[in-house]
Order: C-alpha cells, then structure tokens, then sequence
C-alpha cells in the first residue's frame, strides 16, 4: 500500500529550512517526494498532518534502554535536591522493604545537594539492614551499605580493583562509596534479573521512548544482565512486528566474541553495532581520566579502566572481526589513550568508530581526530546538568574546550545527539534545547559558555543525520529523501519559530517507524 503524508510542514533535513509539500511512502521506504498534486494520484491512502510539522525520525544515539526502562520502574532518586530529602525518600522507600530483599536507587547526585553530601555506609544502616546499592547518576559510582558490602566480601584488607577504587575514611575502613570497577563487587551480588523482568522494564523504555517522538536508539545493554542471551532476548521479545523501533545495539568488549560468535538478530530493528569499551569514568565521580589533576582536588587525576595495552589489544580484537569500536571518553587523557588505539588498528572500510561523551577535549586531539573516521556521541543536556560546578572541577583553563559541542561541529566532526539515559532525561527536546540554549529554562543568563550554542537546525541534526552517521547509515535515514526509511517525529509545533522555549513546550503527534504509526496522541 502506497500512503501519502501531507497537510503540514514537512523538513528534509537535507539544508537548512528545506520542507517538501508531500511524501509517499511504501513498504518502509520514502518512495517519492514532491508536490501534492503530483503525488496524490499515486497514493492508495492519506494521512493529513493536519498543519503539524513532520521531521526525519529521530534517534538517541547513546543510552540503555533496558536501564532506562528500570529507571520509570524504580525509585528515581535524580530529582531530589538536598540531602536530606534523599535521606526522606530513601526512609519512606524502604518502609515495607522485606527483610533480605535488595533495594536499588537510581540516579542520585551530590551536586544538587547545597552541602555536596555523599552518605556514609553507617548511615545507610540507620535507614535499613536490607541490602542497598544506590546508583549515582553518572552510573560510575555506588553507595553500598554494610549489609552489601558484606556479602561482596569487601573488607578493610580487600584491595582495589583494577580500574575501580573502594573509597575509606581515614581508618582505612569503607565508606561504602565504590568507583567504577569497584562498585561490581557489589552489583555481582544483585540477584540475576529474570528474562520475563528485562522484558518489562524494556517494554516500558520502547513505549516511553515512542511517546517522546524516537525512532530509535543506539543502546548498551549487552554487559549488564548475565549473559548476553538474555538481554538479547528481551529485544527479540518487545520489538518486532508489533511495536516497531530501530534498536542498534553496541556489544560490551566483555561479550563481544560470544556475539560475534553465537548472536542472532533481527534486522532491520535489531541490528549490531560496534564493541563497547571504557576508557574511563565521570567528571562527577572525579575518575574521568585527565591529562592534569583535577582543579578542585589536586590529589586524583581519575581513572584508566584499562591499561594502555590493553586498550590497544580489545581495539585490534573489534579489528580481528572487521568491526568498529564505541569508546566511552569523557577526560581528555582517555580521548589520547582512545586515539592511540584506533590509529594503532585504524577501522575497515565501510565502518565507523565512535567517542562516546568526548566532554573534555584539547585542540591537538581535535586535529587528531580529524585525520580518522570517527564519530562523537554528545549529550547535550551534560551541559545544563554540570555547569556550574564543573568549572569548579576542571578549572577555566580547561573550559575552552570542554563541552565545546560548537567548536565540535566546526571543526568538521560528525557528531551525534544523545541523552546517555537513564543518566539525563531522555526527551530529545530536551538535548535539543540544551543544545540550543546551553542552560535551563528557568535560568535567566544567557548560556554556559553562550558561544558553543548551536543553531537549531544544527542542534536537531544531531538526533537526525548525525545518529545516522554515526552507525554509517546517512544514505539510508536521518533525512527525507526518497529511498530512505520512513521514520518520522511529528510534533504540534515548528521546532525552528518561535522563541527557544518552546522547543520544550512542544507535543509529540506522532511516531511513525517503518511507514507505520508506533504512537498517536
């Protein structure tokens, strides 16, 4: 059956303030696009958008989407504000937790705490005897109390990991805090989640996502859950004929063989992508790896997930199998480490590596980067959600080329658009706005760092043909353009008039993935 949309604003992407009249679509594919006049007598049905404005489909291109399902199932402790409100909401919690049972946080952030309080095991205690793991936003820290470090086995003696650090107080003894590698010890004791679990809490994540106006995402999730069959098959369970949406799915370097190996998917709305690997951790967690010590604590300079070899040695793996690599680099000695890698085994025609994060750059990585095929995954709403403090953390001398999303672009990088979620919030307007904007909506200045603002056509380009980029599908989506896949984000409202708060205003219509209608208001 041939559909013709028409009746609203309808942006290619392809040039700036480029819309179409109509476009007819067929088995999945934009088929034609042109005037109404032309297009309508081929059309075995309409749709009339009624005057809302159409956009290419658009795509995270970097979060969880199982954990962002358990984020909506959880206790969200990412909106609180004061310490002791959280200490409030983790007593109400746990009130009716049965005895034994293991209770698991998401999202906390000392940041937004006035007194930048990080709870000490003893008083996670006071609050319950029940095992507890409390994610910190950045999901590069914990908060255990005793009963959790007890059954990981994490004693005074116990030495750090590799890659992760068991932070004490001045006894030598466990706070209870644990950083990167470290807080596994725990997170290996959280009973193994059921398939019929990670089904619901993902099932939840695709519909919330759909509601939001994506299309797809690119998601890491493969690591998390046992073996990866299980995650894997939560996929296969939700997405499929019924509920449409294009999941890329990135491979942990922990699983990446067994994958290669023994992996089924389901193309075109579960496909493979690149091997995971992390360089290094947070700027929030102060174990992001920075080439100088951290500005307000000069004794840590973070954290190297992996040595130098063996960062060299999991990238010539992904090379051994024809594949790219996704790489987390958030400080600007992982980016270097990461460079030194993928120029080591640089990637096979016809594939495309990617930074995650990218967040602390300097401008001879820049220059480095341009040399090689390479993408950047940006999170713009790290913006609104780290200033001001960050510059507290990194210093102005570092600023210059932190978060510098602009610069970025200028330079010629690819860069996409994603939300990290369940870390930020996961509404694309949302990053679009932080983008745009480079602050809150209730702040009244005029932007961190006002000059790395993009322009809204660059910024809504990150979550259109940059996602696409980034998994080397630019001639297939991320624009309207005939021989492309019919994914469409139809909102009530022209994203580019009217002032920038309104991007945040806007209601999502409709999603539309593969010619069909996944939500409707």
């Amino acid at each position: 059956m041939k559909t013709l949309w028409h009746g609203g604003t309808i942006y290619t992407m392809a040039a700036e303030g480029e819309t179409v009249e109509a476009v007819l679509v067929s088995g999945g594919k934009i088929e034609k696009i042109g005037t109404y006049e032309e297009l309508g007598k081929l059309a075995d049905h309409q749709v009339d958008l009624q005057g809302k404005v159409l956009y290419p489909g658009f795509v995270d291109s970097h979060m969880h989407m199982i954990g962002h399902g358990e984020k909506l199932l959880r206790v969200d402790l990412s909106k609180i504000d004061s310490s002791e409100e959280m200490k409030n909401e983790l007593i109400r919690s746990t009130a009716n937790l049965p005895d034994g049972e293991w209770y698991i946080g998401e999202g906390w952030n000392e940041n937004n705490f006035p007194d930048r309080k990080i709870f000490h095991r003893t008083e996670l205690d006071e609050i319950s005897q029940s095992p507890m793991m409390l994610k910190r936003v950045c999901r590069h820290a914990v908060l255990a109390n005793s009963s959790a470090l007890a059954l990981a086995g994490i004693t005074k003696d116990t030495p750090d990991p590799d890659g992760g650090v068991i932070v004490r107080d001045n006894d030598g003894e466990p706070t209870g805090y644990l950083l990167d590698a470290a807080q596994d010890l725990v997170s290996s004791q959280v009973p193994e989640a059921s398939i019929n679990y990670l089904t619901n809490a993902l099932k939840t994540s695709v519909e919330d996502l759909l509601s939001l106006g994506l299309t797809g995402a690119h998601t890491e999730d493969m690591g998390y859950y046992g073996d990866y069959s299980r995650p894997l098959q939560a996929f296969k369970n939700v997405i499929g004929d019924e509920i449409k949406f294009r999941a890329h799915l990135l491979r942990a370097h922990s699983v990446f063989e067994k994958m290669i190996e023994g992996a089924e998917y389901k193309e075109p709305f579960i496909d493979p992508g690149a091997m995971k690997i992390f360089a290094d951790g947070s700027i929030g967690g102060k174990t992001a790896l920075l080439s100088k010590p951290y500005n307000d604590d000069p004794s840590t300079s973070g954290v190297a997930i992996h040595s130098d070899d063996e960062l060299k040695e999991l990238v010539a793996m992904a090379r051994r199998h024809g594949e790219a690599v996704a790489i987390h680099v958030i400080g600007d000695l992982a980016l270097e480490k990461a460079l030194d890698a993928v120029e080591a085994h640089p990637v096979p025609a016809g594939k495309r590596d990617r930074f995650i994060h990218a967040m602390v750059v300097r401008e001879d990585l820049v220059e480095r980067m341009q040399k090689i095929d390479v993408a950047l995954d940006l999170q713009p709403s790290f913006t609104t959600s780290d200033f001001p403090w960050v510059v507290e953390r990194l210093g102005e001398d570092r600023i210059r080329w932190s978060y510098a999303w602009k610069s970025l672009l200028e330079n010629g990088l690819i860069c996409a658009g994603g939300s990290d979620a369940p870390i930020e919030e996961v509404n694309p307007l949302q990053g679009i706005y932080a983008a745009v904007a480079r602050k809150k909506a209730s702040d009244t200045h005029e932007g961190y760092m006002p000059h790395e603002k993009l322009s809204r056509y660059e910024a809504i380009q990150l979550y259109t043909s940059g996602s696409a980029a980034a998994i080397c599908k630019e001639h297939e989506r991320g624009q309207i353009h005939e021989g492309y896949d019919a994914d469409f984000s139809i909102f009530d409202r022209d994203l580019f008039e009217g002032p920038e708060e309104q991007i945040l205003e806007a209601q999502v219509e409709m999603t539309v993935v593969d010619g069909e209608i996944m939500y409707q208001k």
